[in-house]
C-alpha cells in the first residue's frame, strides 16, 4: 500500500489479532528509526447533547439541558478575520456585536451630552476623545465575560471544547483544536448553533485592506477618516459611534437604509444622521480599494450613472451583510438540508434529521410559519434556546414564538420597533384596514441646547378590523429600546388603540407621546409639535 497498489486478499483477510501484531511491529520500528508513528484520534466521549457554537443560542441551550441533568458539551472555535482578529467564547453579541457596540454608542452619547451641558450651566474645557482608552476598556469588559461564560459551562458541568466540530455522520464529529490534534465524539442530539460572519465584496483590496465589525471594537490605532460601506443597522450604527466619538465619516449606500426595516423610520434615522454631519454616498458601489504609500485607502466606487469616483481614507469599514457559518461544517455527511441562502429550515428549531437542531443566525427564517425576520437576535437565540432545551428533556411543549420581537437600532437617532412595519401591514391587511396614528416630537432635555426640532416620531400602526389592534410601533428617540420593551408585552397581551389612550402617559418623557396620538395619516393633517 505504501507503493500505491491495491492491497492483496490475502492482507483484507487479515485476523484483528494479527493486524494487531503488524501494528505493534510498525510502532516498534518507527521507535527504533526515532519515528513519531501517527496516533489515530481519540475517542473522547459520548454526550447526550452536543452543541457546536458558544455564541448566545448555544450557550442557553447547553447550560438549560445540563441543568435537566443531561451530559452536554459545547464546542467554539472562532477563524481569525482577514486582518487577524479573534476573540474567546461568548459568540458575536458579546465579543463583537451587542456588546461593545452599545458601549461605542455610549460613548458617543456622551460626547453629545457634554456639548449640551453648556446650555445647562456647565462650563467645560473643550473635552478630547482617546480612542485607545474606549478600546482597553471595552476590551477589558468584554475579557470579564468571557470568563463568567467558562465559569458558568464548568459550574453547569458543561465540557468545553475550544474545537473546530465537522460532521462526518449524522452522530459523529471530529473535533480539532488550534494545535491540529483531533478529538472524535459522539452525541444523541446535535444542536447547531454556529452563527454568522461578516460578508466582504468580490473586489480587489477588500479582504486586505477593509475591516469589518470583527475588527473595529478591538482596532488599537484611532479609525480616523472612515468610509463604512454598507447602509444595515450593523453599518449605520458603527458610523453613527465613530462620528459621535469625533471622527469624520461617510456611509456609502447602494439603495436603501435598514433593509427590513419600517422604510419611513429608516430615512428618519438617516437624516438625522445627515444633519448631524455623517456624509451619505448614495447610489454607489465600490469597485476597489489600494493601499497607498501614505497608509491611506484609496476607494473607487461606480455610481448608478455610469460615472466613478474616488477618495482617501483612514479606515475603511464593510457592513454589507453577513454569511452564515453553515459551509464547511460537514452538514451533508449529516445530512441536513440547506435552503438556498445557506440557511437551515426549521420546523420548531428541528431540522430535516430528527436528532439534529437549528439556532440562531443560521435559521432560515422563511421556513418558520409566519416567516420571520427575528432569527438573527441575540434574545430570540436564548429563549429558543432555553425552550429547546425544555421540550427536549423536560417534558414541555412550549415552542419559540418569533413575531412581535422588540428590537433596537443604535444609531445617533435610536429606532425600535415592535411587531410589523407599515409597508409590511398594509400588504398584509390592505391600505383601507390600516389606521395609523403619527406623531413627530421633540425631547424636553433638547429644549435647552436648541436642536432636534421635530427630529423624533413615533407611531402606531392599527387593525380596523380588530378594534384597532396594534400590529406594529415604532419609535426614534432617545432611549428608544428602554421605551419599546415594556410595550412588547402590551403587544403581546393584544394591546389596542384605545388600551393605550387609556394609560396615563408619565410627564415629562418622551416615551409619554405614545399615549396622547391623535393624529392619523389618513386625516392629511400635520403630525409636526409646535410646543411641549
Amino acid at each position: 500500500s505504501l507503493q500505491g497498489e491495491k492491497a492483496p486478499d490475502s492482507t483484507i483477510s487479515l485476523s484483528r489479532a494479527r493486524i494487531a501484531r503488524v501494528a505493534r511491529g510498525c510502532s516498534s520500528l518507527a521507535a527504533r528509526l526515532g519515528v513519531a508513528a501517527a496516533a489515530p484520534p481519540p475517542m473522547s466521549a459520548h454526550y447526550d447533547m452536543l452543541v457546536i457554537g458558544g455564541g448566545s443560542g448555544g450557550l442557553s441551550c447547553s447550560k438549560r439541558a445540563a441543568q435537566l441533568g443531561k451530559k452536554v458539551a459545547v464546542c467554539d472555535f472562532v477563524k481569525p478575520s482577514p486582518v487577524g482578529t479573534t476573540w474567546k467564547l461568548g459568540g458575536t453579541c458579546v465579543n463583537v456585536g451587542c456588546i461593545p457596540k452599545k458601549l461605542m454608542h455610549q460613548a458617543a452619547l456622551l460626547g453629545q451630552g457634554m456639548k449640551d451641558a453648556e446650555s445647562f450651566g456647565w462650563e467645560l474645557s473643550k473635552p478630547a476623545h482617546k480612542w485607545e482608552t474606549l478600546v482597553e476598556n471595552v476590551q477589558m469588559h468584554i475579557s470579564s465575560l468571557n470568563f463568567g461564560y467558562r465559569s458558568e459551562l464548568m459550574s453547569n458541568s458543561v465540557k468545553y471544547y475550544n474545537a473546530y466540530a465537522t460532521f462526518t455522520s449524522a452522530n459523529t464529529l471530529s473535533l480539532v483544536d488550534k494545535k491540529g490534534k483531533e478529538t472524535v465524539v459522539t452525541a444523541d442530539t446535535v444542536v447547531v448553533a454556529t452563527g454568522g460572519r461578516p460578508k466582504y465584496p468580490d473586489i480587489p483590496g477588500a479582504k486586505e485592506h477593509c475591516v469589518t465589525s470583527d475588527d473595529i471594537f478591538s482596532q488599537a490605532t484611532p479609525p480616523g477618516k472612515t468610509l463604512v460601506v454598507g447602509a444595515s443597522y450593523v453599518a449605520l450604527e458603527c458610523a453613527g459611534f465613530i462620528h459621535g466619538v469625533g471622527y469624520e465619516v461617510s456611509v456609502m449606500m447602494r439603495s436603501i437604509p435598514l433593509r427590513g426595516f419600517d422604510q419611513q423610520m429608516a430615512k428618519q434615522v438617516q437624516q438625522y444622521m445627515a444633519e448631524e454631519g455623517i456624509g451619505f454616498i448614495e447610489g454607489a458601489v465600490p469597485t476597489s480599494v489600494e493601499l497607498l504609500d501614505s497608509g491611506k485607502r484609496k476607494v473607487t466606487w461606480s455610481l448608478k450613472d455610469g460615472s466613478s469616483a474616488s477618495d482617501e481614507y483612514d479606515t475603511v469599514l464593510l457592513a454589507i451583510g453577513r454569511s452564515v457559518c453553515t459551509d464547511g461544517i460537514g452538514l451533508d455527511k449529516a445530512g441536513v438540508a440547506l435552503a438556498k441562502n445557506g440557511k437551515i429550515p426549521v420546523t420548531n428549531e428541528m431540522t430535516n434529521v430528527p436528532h439534529i437542531y437549528a439556532l440562531g443566525d443560521i435559521v432560515d427564517g422563511d421556513s418558520l410559519s409566519p416567516p420571520s425576520n427575528t432569527t438573527e437576535l441575540t434574545p430570540v437565540a436564548i429563549q429558543a434556546g432555553k425552550l429547546l432545551a425544555e421540550r427536549l428533556y423536560n417534558g414541555s411543549t412550549a415552542q419559540m414564538d418569533y413575531q412581535g420581537v422588540p428590537t433596537t437600532v443604535y444609531t445617533p437617532l435610536e429606532y425600535a420597533c415592535v411587531g410589523l412595519a407599515e409597508e409590511d401591514a398594509l400588504k398584509l391587511h390592505g391600505e383601507a384596514n390600516i389606521e395609523v396614528y403619527h406623531s413627530y416630537f421633540k425631547p424636553l432635555e433638547w429644549a435647552l441646547p436648541h436642536r432636534g426640532d421635530n427630529a423624533c416620531y413615533c407611531k402606531l400602526v392599527c387593525d380596523l378590523k380588530a378594534e384597532l389592534r396594534v400590529l406594529g410601533l415604532h419609535i426614534c428617540g432617545p432611549n428608544a429600546g428602554e421605551m419599546a420593551q415594556g410595550f412588547a408585552v402590551a403587544m403581546k397581551c393584544g394591546a389596542t388603540k384605545a388600551h393605550f389612550d387609556a394609560t396615563v402617559g408619565i410627564h415629562p418623557t418622551v416615551v409619554e407621546e405614545l399615549t396622547i396620538l391623535s393624529t392619523t395619516k389618513r386625516s392629511g393633517d400635520s403630525a409636526e409639535k409646535t410646543g411641549c
